[in-house]
């Protein structure tokens, strides 16, 4: 598995539902395009797994 994980918010989390977007911003995604890097952790994985037709998920 990878050290790092870089994730990209792709697409607006607006009408989706309560816990999607309390997800979004568990993950530091607050706006479009922004790009967060983090260590690759099961909690972080678990995380973007729910959100995956948002995000673009690029491993390092």
């Amino acid at each position: 598995m990878a050290e790092t994980i870089t994730y990209t918010l792709v697409k607006s989390g607006i009408g989706s539902p309560k816990k999607i977007r309390a997800t979004l911003i568990g993950l530091g995604l607050n706006k479009m395009q922004k790009t967060v890097t983090r260590k690759d952790t099961p909690e972080f994985r678990g995380m973007l797994s729910k959100v995956q037709h948002l995000v673009k998920i690029e491993e390092k």
